[in-house]
C-alpha cells in the first residue's frame, strides 16, 4: 500500500462510507463541485460534515485558481510584441479573419471572402486605382443550425388599445355657466323686452328738471320657458368573463362611452332642436345674426370683428367665438398684399390659448363650415345637469342573464337654458370668391 498515493474520497454515501473516484478517470472540478453541492443540499447526509466543508473550500480554491490562470492566459494571448504583426493563436483577430464555428479557416460570409481575397491583396500591393471583382459562391448552413423555424416565433403585441377616432377637444360646454338641477323639469324666465338702445324700448331713463314728472320705463316682457332635462345615453354588451378577466378592455370601453356622451353634449349645446333634443343656442329664437352684405368681399377675419361689434351694441360683450376648423384655417392663413399673415399665430406652441379680436376661439367639427357662433356664453346661457356621467352595469336585459352577458350603460341628464338670446350672434361668412 505504501507504493500507492493516498486517494482522497470525493464524498460519502448516506451510510457514511467514503466515495472514491472511478479508477482510471479522476473526477473533474465540475463533477467534484456538483457532488459536493448535492451532498450539502442533502438533509439526510450522515457523513463527516467538517471534512465535507473542508473539501468544498479546497474545490472552490481550485476553481478560483483555474479561473485566474485562464484570465492570465487570455490576457497574455491578446498582447502583441513590437514588430510582430501576426496574431498569436487565440488572439482576437480583425473582422473577416475569424474561422467559423467549426474552426474552419475558410470565409463564412461574403464580407470575409472579400477581406481574404487574393484580388484585394493584389489590388493593395499594386497601388492602382479602379475596381476589381471577388466571386462568392456562398456556403449552406451546417446541419443543426438554429433558425427561426426551430422555435415558433411569438407575435409581438403592442400594449393597450389604439382608438380609431382619437379624442377631439371638447370645449363648447366649458364656455357656459354650469349648474346642478334638483328635478327633471327645468323652468326659467327669458327676458324678451329687447335691447336698451334705440327709440321705443323699455328703457326711458332721462334727465329730469326740478319739479317735473319722472318718465316710466317699460313695459318689461318675459317668457316662461318650461322644458325637461334630456337623457343622453348609450350602451354596449360584454360577456361576464371579459368583464372579470380583462380590466384593460373594461377601462377602454368605459372611456369610450364617457367620451361619446361629451362628444354629443357639445353638439346638443350648439344645434339641439329644443324638443326631442336639448335646446341648442343656434336654434333658439331671438339670437342675433350677422352676414356680410350682398357682394361683400369681407374676409372672415373682418366678418368676425363686425359681428363682435353687433354683440357689443346689444350690450352683451362677447367672450368667445365657436367655428369650424376650416374657417379658422382661413383666418389664420389670411395674408395681406405683401404676403404677411394678418393673424399672428403661435406656430411653435400649438397648445397656447387661441384668441381673435380679444375673443377665445373654439374650433370644433360640431359647427358647420361657413358659420360661427359669437357671444357672451356665460351671460347668455346655463348648462343645467341633474347628474354627471353615470356608468352602470347589469345582466337584467333580455336573456343576457342566461347568456352570461352584461350591459355597460353610460348616461347623463342635462339641458341648456338659453335665457338671454341677445347675448349671441350667429355669423354666416360670405362665400369664397
Amino acid at each position: 500500500m505504501g507504493n500507492f498515493a493516498k486517494v482522497r474520497p470525493v464524498g460519502r454515501r448516506r451510510d457514511g462510507r467514503p466515495i472514491y473516484p472511478i479508477k482510471g478517470g479522476a473526477p473533474t472540478l465540475i463533477e467534484q463541485r456538483d457532488e459536493i453541492v448535492r451532498l450539502l443540499q442533502d438533509p439526510s447526509f450522515e457523513g463527516d460534515v467538517e471534512e465535507l466543508l473542508q473539501r468544498a473550500d479546497e474545490v472552490a480554491g481550485q476553481i478560483e485558481q483555474a479561473q485566474q490562470r485562464d484570465a492570465r492566459l487570455r490576457h497574455l494571448q491578446g498582447l502583441v510584441p513590437p514588430g510582430d504583426p501576426q496574431p498569436v493563436p487565440g488572439q482576437r483577430q480583425q473582422p473577416g479573419m475569424q474561422p467559423d464555428e467549426g474552426g474552419i479557416p475558410d470565409p463564412v460570409s461574403a464580407a470575409e471572402a472579400f477581406v481574404r481575397s487574393k484580388a484585394l491583396e493584389h489590388f493593395r500591393s499594386s497601388g492602382k486605382q479602379g475596381k476589381f471583382a471577388v466571386q462568392w459562391d456562398g456556403r449552406a448552413a451546417p446541419a443543426g443550425t438554429v433558425t427561426t423555424g426551430t422555435q415558433p416565433q411569438q407575435p409581438t403585441r403592442v400594449p393597450g388599445i389604439i382608438p380609431q377616432n382619437p379624442d377631439f377637444p371638447l370645449l363648447v360646454a366649458n364656455l357656459l355657466d354650469r349648474q346642478t338641477s334638483d328635478g327633471t323639469t327645468l323652468e326659467y324666465m327669458r327676458d324678451t323686452s329687447g335691447p336698451v338702445t334705440g327709440a321705443g324700448t323699455w328703457n326711458k331713463a332721462a334727465v329730469v328738471a326740478e319739479g317735473a314728472d319722472k318718465p316710466m320705463s317699460g313695459p318689461f316682457s318675459f317668457d316662461l320657458i318650461t322644458t325637461t332635462l334630456k337623457t343622453v345615453a348609450h350602451w354596449v354588451p360584454i360577456t361576464r368573463q371579459t368583464a372579470d378577466d380583462n380590466a384593460q378592455l373594461m377601462g377602454y370601453i368605459n372611456g369610450r362611452l364617457t367620451y361619446g356622451l361629451e362628444f354629443k353634449l357639445d353638439r346638443e349645446i350648439l344645434t339641439g332642436n329644443g324638443t326631442t333634443q336639448m335646446q341648442g343656442i343656434l336654434t333658439t329664437p331671438g339670437i342675433g345674426t350677422y352676414q356680410p352684405g350682398v357682394g361683400s368681399t369681407d374676409a372672415k377675419l373682418i366678418t368676425v370683428r363686425k359681428a363682435k361689434t353687433q354683440g357689443e351694441l346689444a350690450l352683451y360683450p362677447p367672450t368667445a367665438v365657436v367655428m369650424n376648423p376650416l374657417d379658422w384655417q382661413d383666418i389664420e392663413l389670411d395674408e395681406d398684399a405683401n404676403g404677411q399673415f394678418r393673424v399672428i399665430a403661435n406656430v411653435t406652441d400649438p397648445g397656447a390659448p387661441t384668441r381673435l379680436w380679444g375673443l377665445t376661439v373654439v374650433t370644433t367639427v360640431a359647427m358647420a363650415a361657413g358659420t360661427a357662433l359669437l357671444g357672451g356664453f356665460r351671460t347668455g346661457a346655463t348648462l343645467w345637469e341633474r347628474q354627471g356621467i353615470t356608468i352602470l352595469m347589469t345582466d337584467s336585459h333580455a336573456d343576457y342573464f342566461t347568456a352570461n352577458t352584461l350591459v355597460i350603460l353610460a348616461e347623463r341628464r342635462a339641458n341648456v337654458a338659453v335665457h338671454t338670446p341677445a347675448a349671441f350672434v350667429r355669423i354666416t361668412f360670405a362665400p369664397a370668391t
